[in-house]
């Protein structure tokens, strides 16, 4: 989704707001909610929900009850509640709709334990969060070079500060438990803040960081998918899909979500058509199924003696040929059937213009006429004898 300060431009060229996802509107941002109900007016004598959604780093989101009644629209700056001091993050949705992601994510909107929104972030709340901001990436790359000199076997993903910069969550991966006790002593005598190490799994971290899939898209995971469904190599043989790890496996590591968008789609075809186990009974021999197109209901077969050749039949015809071996019948040869499906293909293509070459639009090469009158002009006989 694009904001309008992402439209286009002048002479069509595309403005781009310049704000790195933290445009007023917040339309740039991960996994962002389109407010649909922005432009209703709520009924007399109703008030608005007093729930708003706050974004912080990244996507995450939290919600905050606005118990001073403040006019908050999406975009501003508010300062919130946390467990020690205060945070600072971008409010992304108000109104019913926030009732709606509560409801969905499980949280009781009418508990007494929700966070409360503090104020509209002063400028100095906002400097002071910035500076926070800036210093991440040097503390991250310090952190790692400390649990590297540890050797502590995780991977040290992102780094968030607390809006007043009193505290430092740690997000990190790791394949066992690790003991990270000396790294916070370290760190915190380091950097002089109070430390939080929070462990994700693989695919949160792709989530957090973002970046472009083998698709030529974003991830979906950072930018519309909010639940991570568990992905099977069975969702690739049902694909008829090569079980190739370096093609299958996105940049988590992990199987690809996309895996699971068609298959329910494959496995209601599949229902209709024949195992792919099934062996035909032939006078010339058993044929196994090599090869399966459920879009085009073709299956293809080979010989036990003759794995090379694979003959081409419709699911039809290969339901047909097994109710035939059912009743202890066999069938002369596949290539029968085969020369069946052949006959009865069409041309896909036909000529019917004549303007099928490619060089028909290229200028005819100009002959050289007088070179080719001076070679066959007569010789002149000398006259002197």
């Amino acid at each position: 989704m694009g904001c309008s300060s992402c439209s286009t431009g002048k002479d069509g060229q595309p403005r781009g707001c310049k704000n790195n996802g933290t445009c007023g509107t917040d339309g740039c941002n991960k996994l962002t909610v389109f407010d649909w109900l922005s432009n209703m007016s709520l009924p007399s004598g109703q008030k608005p929900f007093d729930c708003v959604e706050v974004r912080f780093k990244n996507s995450r989101k939290e919600f905050f009850r606005n118990v001073d009644d403040l006019p908050l629209a999406i975009g501003d700056v508010v300062a919130t509640q946390a467990k020690s001091g205060h945070d600072v993050g971008i409010v992304t949705l108000t109104g019913e709709l926030v009732k709606v992601q509560m409801k969905r994510k499980k949280v009781a909107f009418d508990d007494d334990t929700v966070p409360k929104i503090y104020r509209k972030a002063s400028q100095r709340d906002i400097d002071i969060w910035q500076k926070c901001r800036n210093k991440e990436p040097e503390i991250q790359k310090r952190s790692r070079e400390i649990a590297i000199s540890l050797k502590l076997q995780m991977k040290l993903s992102d780094v968030e500060f607390q809006g007043d910069g009193s505290k430092a969550t740690f997000y990190y991966t790791a394949e066992e438990r690790v003991d990270f006790r000396q790294l916070i002593k370290d760190m915190a005598k380091a950097f002089g803040i109070r430390i939080e190490m929070r462990q994700i799994g693989y695919r949160q971290e792709a989530q957090r960081l973002g970046g472009i899939g083998s698709c030529g898209r974003e991830l979906c995971c950072s930018t519309w998918l909010t639940d991570f469904r568990s992905v099977s190599t069975a969702s690739a043989r049902y694909q008829q899909l090569a079980l190739n790890p370096q093609k299958l496996a996105g940049q988590c590591g992990k199987l690809k979500c996309c895996l699971n968008y068609e298959l329910d789609m494959y496995l209601e075809a599949l229902k209709n058509f024949p195992p792919q186990d099934s062996k035909l009974k032939t006078e010339k021999g058993i044929a196994f199924c090599q090869k399966a197109d459920i879009f085009k209901e073709t299956l293809w077969f080979s010989y036990k003696d003759d794995p090379a050749s694979w003959h081409a039949l419709d699911k039809d015809q290969v339901l047909e040929i097994l109710e035939l071996n059912k009743n202890n019948k066999k069938i002369a040869s596949l290539e029968e059937y085969a020369q069946e499906n052949i006959s009865d293909e069409k041309m896909a293509f036909e000529n019917v213009v004549g303007q099928d070459s490619l060089t028909r639009f290229d200028r005819p090469r100009k002959k050289n006429r007088t070179k080719n009158r001076r070679k066959n002009r007569p010789k002149k006989q000398s006259n002197a004898q």
